[in-house]
């Protein structure tokens, strides 16, 4: 079963859990994975802990303490939250080790309400640095416009961040500079630039579902023929920019100082068209030093049939730029679609966090302890 999971691995793609709850901690389930699946990495969001905490399985306990103690609604989901990246960072702490930080990371999200507020985004983070108190922690920011800024702050105070978020090359190549930037500012304050690491979160699955949706409603042949494609283009030729931004004179000067490369992680992976092979963004964004994290269903789907034949960004270039210039004649606009992306993005994750805040403190009023 876990033979494809192997060869991704082998070919230099850290596998890496878009999941966690309590319940998958505390029954070994995240450990199995570790063990047997190949998993190095676990990233979280506010819609994953919406999920976990609505379905209740293994936080009664701690949300009877919080409720006894009158906390605001704020804390508890922090102190929740907190706790349960800490235990899986415990988990993974042995993989961390033997990478020398690379993997063996949990990241965290800062409140995605802050997603267009430089000081408070860089202020969650430093917060949520100190409460979890884990070394492979990651703090998820978005890579919104304040976002970018926030990056470079963080970076330069040596604390790890995960940049979420990111659906165009625009973007992505700001969010490099960012934490370039981050990593000068580090040198300069004599931080130890190898003990500070990065992700950049590049969004897949759904520029197809968007894209396509567009190519549905103009309806031609020339138009369907151009489905399934624009993510996988749009994905590597993020990873071509990330070639050439760590291969120039700017990142010679911080590799002296040891600093890390910040890998491309494929995140939203889970193919959203049923047409599509389920493991479409997996099989086919195999390249050295990156992350695809996966929603636990496509991990099964790659281990039961995934089909990993070497290095599948190399030389897709091209192709890749013809495939896009192929919606653009279409009438499809390209930056349109990202800028709605993440808008929508940063949208979902503030309603799942509204959702969550309703649920817990529901939760927290049914435990609070009756008077007298």
């Amino acid at each position: 079963m876990t033979d494809a999971l192997k060869r991704l691995s082998d070919e230099g793609v850290a596998i890496w859990l878009d999941d966690l709850s309590r319940k998958r901690i505390t029954s070994g389930n995240l450990a199995e994975l570790i063990d047997q699946q190949h998993v190095v990495g676990v990233t979280t969001n506010p819609s994953i802990f919406q999920k976990a905490i609505s379905h209740g399985d293994g936080y009664e306990q701690q949300l009877t303490d919080l409720a006894a103690r009158e906390v605001t609604v704020e804390e508890a989901i922090r102190m929740i939250t907190t706790a349960d990246v800490r235990d899986a960072a415990d988990i993974l702490r042995p993989v961390f080790d033997a990478t020398q930080g690379q993997d063996g990371r949990v990241s965290i999200e800062v409140d995605p309400r802050l997603a267009h507020n430089t000081l408070a985004t860089v202020a969650e983070a430093k917060q949520l640095a100190w409460l979890v108190d884990r070394p492979n922690t990651l703090i998820k920011i978005p890579a919104t416009k304040a976002g970018l800024p926030a990056i470079t702050e963080v970076i330069g105070r040596g604390i790890s961040v995960n940049v979420t978020l990111i659906f165009s090359l625009e973007r992505y190549r700001e969010v490099m500079e960012a934490y370039l930037a981050g990593l000068e500012k580090a040198k300069a304050a004599g931080l130890d630039l190898a003990t500070i690491h990065s992700v950049a979160s590049f969004f897949v699955s759904r520029v197809d579902t968007e894209i396509d949706k567009r190519l549905d409603a103009i309806g031609t042949d020339e138009a369907k023929a151009a489905k399934g494609k624009s993510a996988l283009a749009n994905a590597r030729l993020a990873y071509e920019a990330y070639e050439e931004v760590f291969a120039g004179d700017r990142w010679a000067a911080l590799d002296k100082a040891q600093a890390n490369k910040q890998r491309p992680l494929w995140a939203s992976t889970g193919v959203k068209d049923p047409s599509l092979k389920d493991t479409l963004y997996v099989d086919e964004l195999v390249a050295p030093n990156t992350v695809n994290t996966m929603p636990e269903a496509t991990l099964d789907a790659v281990a039961d049939h995934g089909e990993i034949t070497g290095n599948t960004i190399a030389g897709s270039y091209d192709q890749g730029r013809a495939d896009l210039e192929a919606i653009k004649k279409l009438g499809v606009s390209y930056d349109d679609v990202v800028r709605l992306l993440e808008d929508e993005g940063v949208d979902k994750f503030e309603a799942a966090w509204t959702d969550l805040l309703n649920s817990t403190e529901a939760e927290l009023k049914r435990l609070a302890p009756s008077e007298g």
